[in-house]
């Protein structure tokens, strides 16, 4: 845990923690994130779960855009249907501008977290400890065939997007692939979580510059060799899992599509 917060994080999680504290329908404040990984700055989200009562669960879900409006200055809030999580609110709250995320879970969804988070406020302290360290706590970190089956593909399509002339969807393709599957691998690489690209420069993971060359211009020859790089760089991580069966026939077709299908560079 931090030993102090930016002043704007202080205030908006005392401010958390005293509404939650008022509302019945609320037996404990938890928080993770870089508050319990470090790292934690002016530019940093809060990540807080809101554990619920179980009879007031529904109640709560159908009014929690009213609760989060009432912690500070709502600037704008939507839900996390797109990453597969839509117990979580994702808030945008100013000035100065702050990210706030509020899940909202039963306590039994603490007997299998992805990490250990800190308590801010429990009605019933002990209690909640005890579910909490009682609990699994694993990170959803990815296997070595999830990466394989998604990879080929993923570099196919960008190939395809610059074969046609779209650049920009091409150079996104790229970016998505970085966060997806090579980010994660060199997490993998150092032993660590799986967690896209975040914080691989502060930590280091990068040296080398191997993933600076996956990123491309707008530019024919820019974006080919962006492909190329990004097949060289998930083949030194994949062999890092030497019991993983390879794609048949891969990166070989995908080379020779690239070679002679692509447009040709200007």
């Amino acid at each position: 845990m931090p030993s102090t917060l930016p002043h704007a994080h202080a205030e908006f999680l005392e401010r958390a923690r005293n509404a939650t504290a008022r509302d019945e329908r609320f037996s404990a404040l938890l928080i993770g994130g870089s508050y319990i990984h470090g790292g934690l700055d002016e530019h940093s989200d809060l990540d807080f779960v809101v554990v619920v009562e179980d009879d007031r669960y529904a109640d709560v879900m159908a009014s929690r855009m009213t609760f989060a409006d009432t912690l500070a200055d709502l600037v704008s809030a939507f839900t996390g249907e797109h990453v597969g999580e839509p117990r979580l609110l994702i808030c945008l709250y100013g000035s100065p501008l702050l990210h706030v995320d509020l899940k909202f879970v039963l306590a039994a969804d603490l007997d299998h977290q992805i990490e250990r988070r800190a308590v801010l406020f429990a009605r019933d302290p002990a209690a909640i400890e005890k579910r909490m360290q009682a609990g699994s706590v694993e990170w959803p970190n990815l296997s070595s065939e999830w990466f394989e089956t998604r990879a080929w593909i993923w570099l196919h399509y960008a190939a395809t997007k610059l074969a046609r002339g779209e650049f920009y969807e091409a150079i996104g393709m790229l970016a998505f692939f970085r966060e997806q599957v090579l980010g994660p691998l060199i997490f993998r690489r150092f032993g660590k979580n799986q967690r896209g690209v975040r914080r691989l420069e502060a930590l280091g993971l990068d040296e080398e510059g191997k993933l600076v060359a996956t990123i491309a211009c707008h530019d024919a020859s820019s974006i080919r060799n962006a492909i190329k790089a990004s097949i060289d760089l998930y083949l030194d991580l994949r062999a890092d899992d030497p019991l993983l069966r390879p794609t048949r026939r891969m990166p070989g077709l995908l080379r020779d599509f690239i070679d002679h299908a692509v447009l040709p560079v200007r």
